[in-house]
Parts: structure tokens; C-alpha cells; sequence
């Protein structure tokens, strides 16, 4: 009789524990996890630019800017060149508000404004001399890991500069861009400030290719 009741004891002890296991899984699954934080390249302007601030330069047609696959999300990406080069990893815990792609359309609008009209490509506005029209291809867009102690963020992008319309386009120019610029953390935060400034460094770097071309063309 003390074996049957031990073994019953023991049936349900075991039970119990079953039980006290299974609870504190699903407990565990019903916390929140933890939520991304989310970037974007930080307000730009705060005050309006004089109204003289404006250059007689030729307008210019934006596109869309063209991504990769891998590119075409909101992951904060990062490549570990010392260990893997050829893998994109994600930051679990950040993600961009918008694509890079968007993101850096969005950018690069807001600083070429500054300088000349920039119309979308389905604005439909005409103006007084044929625009040029920019199409970029975004290639590497990633927080790059030299060492574990360093890194940079990575833009690489194709220019292509036409003038035309109506799916017929005369090629001005057309460049490859790399820029870097080194992180200050070997982190998602550091990555993100790293990219937003070579984002920045990329822009001023188009800027001055596009005055090289308008006045190789006589476009001024």
C-alpha cells in the first residue's frame, strides 16, 4: 500500500510540475517584447530658407530610387567584413521609419531644393527649358564592421543623369558614388548616425557632380 501511495504522490507531483512549467511558458509568451526603436535621418530644415537663397539652376526630375531586395525594408542592416562580408544581418531591436530608398529620396529632395527646382517625375509641371532627370540606384546601404572595434556607414549608389520625356531620355552623364563615414559605437545608434552623415556627404557629392555636368552641357 506505501508503494501504491507513493507512486500516485509521485504521479501527481510530477503533474503538478507539468503544470507549474507550461504556466510559466506562457506567462513568458505573454510578455511584451521589447519594441524596436525607430530612425530616420532627423528633421532636416527647422526654419525656411530665404526667399534669394533660390540659383537660377536648371530644374530637375527626381525618380523613385531604385533598391535592391535586400534593401527594400525597414532593417537597420549591418555586414561584419572581418568574419562574413557577404551576409546582411538585421538589429533586432531597430528598424528605419522608412525604406533606405525613401528615406534617402526624401533627403535628397529636401537639400537640392535648396539650390534649383526639383519636381517629382509625375508632377506634371512644365518648365521653361527641358529639366534634367536623376535616377539613382541605392547598392549598399549597411553599418560595416571592419573589427569589432570598427566601422563605418556604408552608401554606395548609381547616378544616372538624362534630359528628355516621355520614355525617351537623351544620357547626360551617369557616375558610381561610395562614401563612408566612420561610427562613433559599435552599435545600431552609431550605425544610424554613421549612415545619416554619409548620406549627407553623398548628397553634397551629387550636388557638385550635377553643376560639373550642367556646365559641361552648357545647361546654365
Amino acid at each position: 500500500m506505501k508503494l501504491v501511495a507513493l507512486c500516485v504522490y509521485s504521479t501527481r507531483a510530477s503533474a503538478l510540475f507539468c503544470c507549474m512549467v507550461l504556466g510559466l511558458s506562457a506567462c513568458s509568451s505573454l510578455q511584451p517584447q521589447p519594441r524596436a526603436t525607430v530612425y530616420d535621418f532627423g528633421p532636416g530644415a527647422v526654419a525656411m530658407a530665404p526667399a534669394n537663397r533660390m540659383a537660377q539652376r536648371p530644374a530637375l526630375v527626381l525618380s523613385d530610387v531604385e533598391a535592391s531586395a535586400a534593401l527594400d525594408s525597414t532593417a537597420v542592416l549591418y555586414r561584419l567584413a572581418y568574419s562574413d562580408a557577404q551576409q546582411l544581418r538585421p538589429y533586432a531591436h531597430a528598424r528605419w521609419s522608412m525604406s533606405p530608398s525613401q528615406l534617402l529620396r526624401q533627403r535628397l529632395r529636401e537639400q537640392l531644393a535648396l539650390h534649383r527646382p526639383v519636381l517629382n517625375a509625375a508632377q506634371g509641371v512644365v518648365v521653361g527649358k527641358p529639366a534634367m532627370n536623376l535616377h539613382l540606384e541605392l547598392d549598399e546601404f549597411s553599418h560595416l564592421f571592419d573589427s569589432a572595434q570598427q566601422s563605418s556607414g556604408l552608401v554606395r549608389v548609381r547616378a544616372t543623369l538624362g534630359q528628355g520625356g516621355e520614355g525617351v531620355e537623351r544620357l547626360l552623364a551617369q557616375r558610381s558614388f561610395v562614401v563612408q563615414r566612420p561610427a562613433t559605437s559599435a552599435d545600431a545608434p552609431g550605425g544610424v548616425r554613421a549612415l545619416t552623415q554619409a548620406t549627407d556627404a553623398l548628397i553634397e557629392e551629387l550636388e557638385v557632380w550635377l553643376q560639373q555636368v550642367e556646365q559641361a552641357q552648357g545647361l546654365k
